[in-house]
């Protein structure tokens, strides 16, 4: 699975991972192999259980692997101590999650900024990045609005900026429609179209809905811990 021309953004070789231990050991990843391409959109799918949401997590960088390795835009995460991680992590991932995880006591511009302060970004460039973000997802007028004065898809609106502001490498999704009506979830959906259409943007996306899947390049499917097949999705 090596790449000389240098355009894998993702790739998983080998990868366990089991919790417990003797009798009770469960495997949750098995000797998974799997790659992700420069520009790419990808969708997992898998029912619960199969390895798709601990896939994720080691892909994003928050949990390590029992044995395997992985290389994130050609840095050996496997090598890399916790502090190393969170460096690579901030600056080459950004996160969307289904439950958006905004901290109720900021704006939406300060939860944009926020990823900035821990990259060392001064305050002015924080503050006119955050506000092209948030333009850029169409909430340009509510820059000041705090979690609870938006609506579902306005918060993931927000998530997602926050996601994009440090120009991450990949953008990691897991069930980031999973909380919103059929009409929310199609306009972020559009938004991701978008981001890799225009922008060329690598995204892996994890749902359990079809619909959604069909809206990526390249759906993959888990199942026992593996990656039992793939196919195209619709932006083929």
């Amino acid at each position: 699975m090596a790449d000389p021309a240098g355009t894998l953004v993702a790739e998983l070789e080998h990868i366990r991972k089991t919790y417990g231990s003797g009798d009770t050991t469960v495997v949750a990843l098995d000797d998974l192999s799997m790659s992700v391409r420069r520009g790419e959109y990808v969708a997992v799918m898998g029912t619960s259980g199969s390895g798709k949401s601990t896939a994720m997590n080691i892909l994003g960088c928050l949990d390590r692997p029992t044995s395997g390795s992985y290389r994130l835009n050609g840095t050996a995460v496997e090598q890399l101590n916790d502090d190393q991680l969170a460096d690579l992590r901030n600056r080459e991932l950004g996160f969307v999650f289904q439950q958006f995880h905004l901290l109720q006591e900021l704006t939406a511009l300060e939860n944009v900024m926020l990823p900035m302060v821990y990259a060392g970004v001064s305050a002015d460039d924080r503050k006119a990045r955050g506000l092209q973000a948030l333009q850029r997802v169409g909430l340009g007028d509510r820059l000041y609005n705090k979690p609870n004065q938006l609506s579902g898809g306005q918060q993931q609106r927000v998530a997602l900026a926050r996601a994009l502001i440090n120009q991450p490498n990949l953008l990691l999704a897991d069930e980031p429609t999973g909380a919103l009506d059929s009409r929310t979830t199609a306009e972020v959906l559009d938004l991701f179209d978008e981001l890799h259409r225009d922008q060329g943007m690598t995204i892996l996306l994890v749902t359990h809905e079809h619909d959604v899947a069909a809206r990526a390049e390249r759906i993959v499917h888990f199942h026992d811990g593996r990656l039992v097949s793939e196919g195209a999705g619709s932006q083929v």
